[in-house]
């Protein structure tokens, strides 16, 4: 079974952003971009470096990399819950864009630069499907008209693939099987549906080898934080709910209070005038007395016999 969770993004920047496995990322790019979109070598412009992490300038593990006609790609794993994660593509997208041109450049040598992003989480509601594409449209025709064909964005939603081994239909459903079940591989035992597939292969024998006693502590210590993380937004949602919970119980009760007062003061009301036309009734029953019997005035004033009796008396 592999130790070592591939989407953690220290261990996903390690596994396909190394030089010995650029393989791997042609193989997972080609299995999320369009046929056209195809690509047979990269060449990577941030390639992983522990030295670079240790000095803290490999805080965001993205992965850039162009291909040989020419395509920029920034490829990154998320694996914490961030909301405004569209904002976040966007910009590493724009930024990617600007890093093409240097000082003296044309804007028509800008390249077709693809984001690939691949969440730990779910992100766009109401999609059932697992990959989503954007692109620059003509909201008129539908089509993009490769008028700004320079822009493509991808979103990976790992938690919407719920593929068994046996419904594996193509590469993107590998590759997500790998990311998603690589505590269940055995690169002993590897199911036929994923043996077929060699950089799938090498993915699987890699991942538990690749790092080194400083590298491991490394990865411990992102597990951890990324644990504290996911500590703190559910402690933060427990207590908003408590707090809401509270701040309802409160509002409850003012609502009742309130409700109580207005019914107490209908049944109030409601009592008086009961009361009122009681002694109506028997002011009315009193001045009758010497004149009808006792089962006539009850009759008359709808008073009970006992009450006409006691009057009587």
């Amino acid at each position: 079974m592999c130790r070592i969770n591939p989407r953690v993004d220290f261990a996903f920047k390690k596994l396909f952003g190394s030089e010995e496995n650029k393989d791997l990322l042609i193989s997972l790019i080609n299995a999320i971009v369009s046929e056209e979109e195809q690509v047979v070598e990269v060449t990577l412009k941030n390639p992983y470096n522990l030295a670079d992490y240790r000095t803290g300038k490999m805080s965001i593990l993205d992965i850039k990399a162009r291909s040989e006609n020419n395509r920029w790609f920034n490829v990154e794993m998320q694996i914490s819950e961030d909301y405004n994660f569209d904002k976040r593509a966007i910009y590493y997208w724009a930024k990617l864009v600007t890093e093409q041109l240097s000082e003296g450049m044309m804007f028509k040598e800008l390249k077709k630069t693809i984001s690939i992003n691949i969440l730990d989480f779910n992100f766009i509601p109401e999609i059932k499907d697992f990959h989503s594409c954007y692109k620059i449209i003509n909201t008129n025709t539908g089509k993009d008209d490769k008028l700004h064909d320079v822009f493509e964005l991808h979103y990976i939603e790992l938690k919407k693939f719920n593929k068994p081994l046996h419904q594996i239909e193509n590469a993107l459903d590998r590759w997500s099987t790998f990311l998603t079940k690589a505590h269940q591989l055995d690169k002993e035992h590897v199911p036929k549906e994923l043996a077929s597939d060699k950089e799938i292969v090498k993915a699987i024998e890699a991942v538990d080898r690749m790092f080194n006693e400083e590298e491991r502590q490394v990865y411990e210590v992102r597990m951890q934080s990324l644990a504290d993380v996911e500590s703190k937004i559910a402690s933060a949602i427990e207590k908003g709910m408590e707090k809401g919970m509270e701040k309802g119980m409160e509002k409850g009760m003012e609502k009742g209070m309130e409700k109580g007062m207005e019914i107490g003061r209908e049944e109030g009301m409601e009592i008086g005038r009961e009361e009122g036309a009681k002694q109506e009734k028997l002011k009315l029953a009193k001045n009758l007395l010497g004149v009808l019997d006792d089962e006539t005035l009850a009759e008359k004033t709808g008073l009970s016999l006992h009450e006409i009796q006691s009057l009587r008396n």
